[in-house]
């Protein structure tokens, strides 16, 4: 059988398609999408994770064409494969290929697959109607709250519960692509100086956010950028980047003793980073606190990168038991990036919204209140934590601190950004000089324990 036609450098769309197929499979029974398209063949990977962002954008209304399309389910392989193909050519304007041409390819596709071979007529079928039909299929599942917002029903009741008024709209940031966001490595370069650089060496515009970020105009591979070897700047989304300067900003250093701070949940590494390059030259003694020991692996290759390595104590340890690690010093600033729904980051990783079960949220929050009653002990009198998660959910956010705050007196809330909806600066207090541009959904509040 030919090969079908692929541009020159490309593989062909059906094999991309198969691939594409098999990850959306994976992800449906529970892998995480970074796993699932690490999976994928090197050459077939980054046009198929592509391909499959796209997909998981669309996958609420691609199930409920093919509800429309088939009485019954078919088996997992076939519906992925499917769905795939439903994803990526309901949207006439936004179709990677020509809506005949990725049906072609995904019958194409499931013919050369033993797994959906015997489907390959009913793919064939649904698809043929699909095109056909298509105006009416489409109206027919507007209504649908789940095909319209692409994302599951108990998440959208419950972002409309916590934010009434913006609820749409992060929906709508959901379904779109992020930006890549820079953070600049002070300890080796300007802002105004790597930005120059950008621009004559790589031919890229970027807007200044967050202090140190630069926002670029489009995407680039990280390893195509002027000075990465050199560690001169790291990715990090630009309401990530105010960790570190809300908790260190207006801290007074100790006479004669580096400032103890403490990363609580530290991997990969770059807030560790962030506050290290933000502390400048003044003495700081940072200890990487990471429950992991594969993942603590990432927090020293980022460090070393950034020319920090030494600079930090990393430590393989959970959080929550400090008998186990704590050395009984207190300490003077504590940054606890709380494990979380992720709900925040759904425009990076938009597998999660389809990973996340409802109960998932109340578990992390018990989760969360564990962390923070543990380590505010160790917080000196005076000293500082910041909480922090990349969730827009409020459990995750402001109800956690209004539970902390009324069991824990000895505490109170200093300016703080509060939740910061994907896309929007507007939503709390305590922001940098600088705007955050275009930037992911987090919650932080900063807490100051009262002198004894």
């Amino acid at each position: 059988m030919p090969e079908p036609a692929a541009p020159p450098g490309q593989p062909a769309l059906w094999r991309q398609l198969q691939a594409c197929a098999a990850a959306i499979a994976a992800i449906r029974a529970g892998q995480s999408g970074t796993a699932a398209f690490d999976a994928v063949e090197p050459g077939l990977r980054p046009g198929v994770q592509a391909l499959g962002f796209q997909v998981l954008r669309s996958l609420g209304r691609a199930e409920a064409l093919r509800r429309h399309l088939a009485r019954r389910t078919p088996p997992p392989a076939a519906d992925a494969l499917l769905c795939t193909a439903l994803a990526l050519a309901w949207r006439r304007d936004v179709a990677p290929f020509e809506p005949f041409t990725l049906v072609d390819q995904a019958v194409e596709a499931a013919k050369r697959h033993a797994g959906t071979r015997a489907q390959a007529s009913f793919i064939n079928a649904c698809l043929r109607r699909f095109l056909r039909e298509h105006d009416e299929l489409v109206a027919a599942t507007d209504s649908e709250p789940v095909a319209h917002w692409n994302h599951p029903r108990w998440w959208i009741e419950r972002l409309k519960h916590d934010h009434p008024h913006d609820w749409q709209q992060v929906l709508r940031a959901d379904n779109t692509q992020a930006p890549m966001t820079l953070r600049v490595n002070l300890r080796r370069i300007g802002v105004g100086p790597y930005r120059e650089a950008l621009q004559h060496e790589a031919g890229l515009a970027a807007q200044p956010v967050a202090g140190s970020g630069l926002q670029l105009a489009r995407a680039r591979p990280v390893r195509q950028l002027p000075g990465f070897a050199e560690g001169e700047f790291s990715v990090q989304d630009a309401a990530a980047q105010l960790a570190a300067p809300l908790l260190l900003d207006g801290l007074a250093w100790p006479a004669g003793a580096p400032l103890r701070v403490l990363d609580a949940c530290a991997a990969p590494g770059g807030k560790t980073a962030h506050l290290l390059e933000h502390a400048q030259d003044r003495p700081i003694e940072v200890t990487a606190l990471e429950v992991d020991a594969g993942r603590s692996q990432r927090i020293g290759e980022t460090l070393e990168r950034l020319g920090l390595v030494g600079q930090a104590r990393i430590v393989v340890a959970d959080a929550g038991r400090p008998n186990q690690w704590w050395d009984g010093r207190p300490f003077d600033a504590i940054l606890l990036d709380a494990p979380c729904t992720a709900s925040g980051i759904v425009r990076r990783h938009p597998d999660v919204r389809w990973l996340r079960r409802e109960t998932d949220v109340e578990q992390l929050a018990v989760q969360q209140a564990t962390l923070l009653a543990a380590l505010w002990p160790l917080v000196r009198p005076g000293g500082r934590l910041l909480y922090c998660t990349c969730s827009v959910f409020r459990a995750e956010g402001v109800h956690q601190i209004d539970a902390f705050l009324a069991h824990n007196t000895d505490g109170r809330l200093m300016p703080s950004p509060g939740h910061l909806l994907p896309q929007s600066g507007r939503n709390g207090g305590g922001l940098p000089e600088n705007p955050l541009g275009d930037h992911d959904g987090f919650f932080y509040a900063l807490l100051e324990k009262r002198p004894a």
